[in-house]
């Protein structure tokens, strides 16, 4: 849990703070005007055998480009982890030295990091810190108290007040009783449509696709500027900002709409240049009381599953990716780094049923997610859950069908559309991949979310029950409401609909259904545009393409006239209404 900072005029003091007591120590008489600079350390939690801390070293003297705060234990604690700074421990020294992007040090300025550790025994407040070799005095510090409600990681912790947390202070499901932020830039957009008022106040993701959305594109809202604006949201209650983190080195090698900036081997930028500055903005102090959400590099890892070598869906690009293995790293990255910020709950993409649903693609989906999950510094403590359907089309429940329904001595596995896949829907694919995930390992509190915002199918094409049973292709095609030409179109399809509003809790192992793919922004391009974002023309937008080996060579079924990937798409957003189920008022 947050704590806020506490200054201390005593020695020793007992003071509330977040879900417990801190206790506090700072040296009497300490005089911060005295001093070149000042530390503040707070423990801000602590359980059995470890804590994570967050220490901030203001500067009174001269103006620095570069900095290096030291201390030393007095017990065996051992640094882990740590953000916002490069942390290094020999013995019970440690030092911690500015980042690229955190150096400038002003007079009266202050810069923030954060680690975790561990302990046995008693977690003591460093006695002293030094700047680049000048004694700091120290302005606050604290441990919390053992007997404040944490416990041992494995098992989760208690928070006094009640609620089931880990050791991060993080909720068991981030959604539950909360509200979520609505993207003033995106409901503006949906308001100003006919009709559009009536969704315009839905919660939606918003999406970091390129390093220049950090700080903001054409003078539009960046990261820090949601950040204010949801605690501007937030009032007294809880509220969870969704953010996409989507710009890995060679993204998306399958599908040429959503190409990004940074090249095959740029990991180093994909690093320092995009996750190390979104970190150090979502761990700001300022910004511990929001619940912030990410949705981890969708499509990635699920590429290199099916398209990375050995089948007909097989691209060269894919094939580089597995090799270099840059994936899997900056997914480690990420969910490391941003896991290490006590607010933040990190949900991998973990792509839909009609991609990974089939016995020989879930279970290496499964060893893929652990794998990444476990490299670069990540761990699967880092992972809150996963996420499916993220942009696309697939129904949460097919309410006509299920995989297990026969017609004339044949499954419904056997039919053309089902393919032979396990799952004909979203939510028993969650909730079965859910299970497989904590068979291998991963917690067995993850959640799972359902991007529901373009998956309802609705209008005068839904059916109103099960198809015929003549055939078991006529009983899947007339009776499922994902009217697609094939499970695997997912460029800006017609005749889709909303799809269920964002709702915390819907069903067992599902934290939220959500709306991470904004209505009305486009997959991509219907024809070539010229571009400074990366992206390129994917023929699967094209609605006069006739298809390829991952969709069964069947016509795309893309709308006509779409602009780029992430750009506004009036007619777009307009069907989407039309055809809305649950149907809007």
């Amino acid at each position: 849990m947050s704590r806020s900072r506490t200054a201390m005029l005593a020695a020793l003091t007992l003071v509330a703070g977040g879900t417990g007591l801190a206790l506090t120590a700072v040296p009497a008489g300490a005089s911060a005007a005295a001093a070149p600079c000042t530390v503040d350390y707070q423990v801000q939690n602590q359980w059995n055998t470890g804590f994570t801390a967050a220490v901030t070293v203001t500067n009174h003297g001269a103006a620095k480009s570069a900095w290096t705060l030291k201390w030393s234990y007095a017990g065996d604690q051992k640094v882990t982890s740590g953000w916002n700074a490069r942390i290094t421990q020999s013995g019970t020294a440690v030092t911690a030295a500015n980042e690229s992007y955190n150096g400038t040090l002003a007079t009266g300025s202050a810069a923030t990091f954060g680690f975790q550790g561990t302990y046995s025994g008693t977690n003591a407040v460093p006695a002293a810190f030094t700047l680049d070799g000048a004694v700091c005095d120290v302005d606050g510090g604290g441990t919390t108290d053992p007997g404040g409600g944490t416990t041992d990681p494995g098992g989760g912790t208690t928070d006094p007040g009640g609620g089931s947390t880990d050791p991060g202070g993080r909720a068991a499901n981030p959604y539950e009783g909360a509200k979520v932020y609505v993207n003033p830039e995106w409901s503006a957009k949906a308001a100003a449509e006919p009709g559009g008022s009536r969704v315009a106040g839905q919660p939606t993701a918003v999406w970091l696709d390129r390093i220049a959305a950090i700080g903001g594109v054409d003078g539009g809202m960046g990261l820090r500027d949601h950040l204010d604006e949801a605690l501007k949201q937030k009032g007294s209650g809880e509220l969870v900002v969704q953010l996409v983190i989507y710009d890995l080195p060679g993204r998306d090698c399958a599908a040429l709409a959503s190409n990004g900036e940074l090249g095959p081997a740029d990991l180093g930028r994909y690093e320092t240049e995009y996750i190390d500055p979104i970190a150090a903005i979502l761990a700001d102090p300022e910004y511990a009381g929001l619940r912030i959400a990410t949705v981890i590099e969708p499509d990635s890892l699920p590429n290199l599953v099916t398209n990375a070598g050995g089948t007909d869906t097989t691209t060269d690009a894919c094939v580089t990716m597995k090799a270099n293995g840059n994936y899997e790293k900056g997914v480690g990255y990420a969910l490391s780094k941003l896991g290490a910020v006590p607010n933040v709950y990190n949900y991998i993409d973990a792509a839909h049923h009609g991609w990974l649903g089939w016995d020989s693609n879930l279970g290496p989906s499964v060893q893929e997610f652990r794998a990444a999950a476990t490299s670069n510094g990540a761990s699967v403590r880092d992972v809150a859950g996963f996420i499916v359907n993220t942009a696309n089309y697939s129904p949460t429940t097919e309410p006509y069908l299920k995989v297990t329904d026969s017609v004339n001595g044949q499954t419904v596995r056997q039919s053309k559309w089902v393919d032979w896949n396990q799952y004909v829907d979203e939510q028993s694919y969650a909730q079965a991949l859910r299970g497989q995930l904590v068979a291998a390992g991963f917690d067995s509190g993850i959640g799972m979310l359902i991007d529901t915002s373009r998956n309802g199918w609705g209008g005068s094409a839904r059916p109103a029950g099960a198809g015929p049973l003549t055939s078991v292709d006529a009983y899947v095609d007339g009776g499922r409401v994902d009217r697609r030409i094939h499970a695997g179109n997912w460029c800006n399809q017609s005749g889709a609909g909303l799809g269920e509003r964002p709702t915390a809790a819907p069903a067992a192992g599902i934290d939220a259904y959500v709306w991470v793919k904004p209505p009305g922004e486009s997959d991509g391009s219907s024809s070539a545009v010229s571009n400074d974002e990366g992206k390129g023309f994917d023929r699967m937008c094209d609605p006069t393409y006739g298809g390829n080996a991952r969709n069964g060579n069947s016509p795309s079924g893309a709308l006509a006239d779409a602009p780029l990937a992430g750009h506004w798409f009036s007619a777009q957003f307009r069907q989407l209404m039309q055809n809305a189920y649950p149907p809007l008022p």
